[in-house]
C-alpha cells in the first residue's frame, strides 16, 4: 500500500511537470522531455541494481575510518530489496507512464509537420514508429546501465550514501532516523502479524 501511494504521488508530480513543459512543445522539446524522463529512470535503475549487487563489508570498513556517507551506504546495502523496489519499480513505472504521454505529444507534432492529409493510417504508422523507438532506446540504455551498476556497485552506492549524508548535514533533514524509524515500525508490524498467526494456529490445534 505505501508503495502504491508513493507511486501515485511521484506519477502526479512527473505528470504535472511534463504537462507544463509539453503544453507548448514542438518535436524537439518533446523529444528532449522524453530523453530526460528515460535518463531519470536510468539513473534510479542504476542505483537499485548497484544496491542489490553491492555487499556491506566494504562500507563497514569505510565507516570504521570515519568517512562521511559510509553509514548511509551501509543502510542502502542492508535494505537493498527496498531500495531496488523503489528505484526500479516505483520510479521506473512512473517514468514509463510519463514517457508514454510525452511520446504521444511528439506523435501529434510529427503529424502536424509531416502529414498534410491526416488519415488514421498515417497517424497509426507514426505512433508505432515513435513508440517503438522510445521502447527500444529505453531497453538499450537500461541494459547498459545494469552492466555499469554491477561493475561499479561499491563506488555508486558510496556516492549515493555521500549525497544522502550531504543532504542530511546541510539541509538538516534526519534522513537516516526517518528511514530507521520506518524500518522499525514495519518490523514491529511483521512481528505482530506473525504472533497473531501463531495464536490462531494454537487455537486451531485445540
Amino acid at each position: 500500500m505505501p508503495l502504491a501511494v508513493i507511486t501515485f504521488v511521484l506519477a502526479a508530480i512527473f505528470s504535472i511537470a511534463s504537462t507544463a513543459v509539453l503544453s507548448n512543445a514542438n518535436v524537439f522539446s518533446g523529444t528532449i522531455v522524453v530523453l530526460v524522463i528515460i535518463l531519470i529512470a536510468l539513473f534510479f535503475d542504476i542505483i537499485g541494481v548497484a544496491a542489490t549487487a553491492s555487499s556491506e563489508a566494504p562500507f563497514h570498513a569505510i565507516a570504521s575510518k570515519g568517512m562521511k556517507g559510509a553509514k548511509f551506504s551501509v543502510w542502502l546495502t542492508k535494505n537493498a530489496d527496498r531500495v531496488n523496489t523503489f528505484c526500479t519499480d516505483v520510479i521506473g513505472d512512473a517514468a514509463a507512464i510519463i514517457s508514454g504521454t510525452a511520446a504521444s505529444v511528439v506523435v501529434v507534432e510529427l503529424m502536424a509537420l509531416l502529414v498534410y492529409n491526416k488519415s488514421g493510417v498515417a497517424e497509426y504508422i507514426i505512433s508505432v514508429i515513435v513508440t517503438s523507438c522510445v521502447a527500444a532506446f529505453t531497453v538499450f540504455v537500461k541494459a547498459l546501465g545494469k552492466g555499469f551498476a554491477i561493475k561499479n556497485a561499491t563506488k555508486i552506492i558510496y556516492r549515493v550514501g555521500y549525497v544522502m549524508y550531504f543532504t542530511e548535514d546541510h539541509l538538516h533533514i534526519p534522513i537516516l532516523k526517518l528511514l530507521d524509524k520506518k524500518e522499525k515500525k514495519e518490523g514491529k508490524e511483521r512481528k505482530n502479524r506473525q504472533r497473531g498467526t501463531c495464536d490462531k494456529s494454537w487455537m486451531y490445534r485445540q
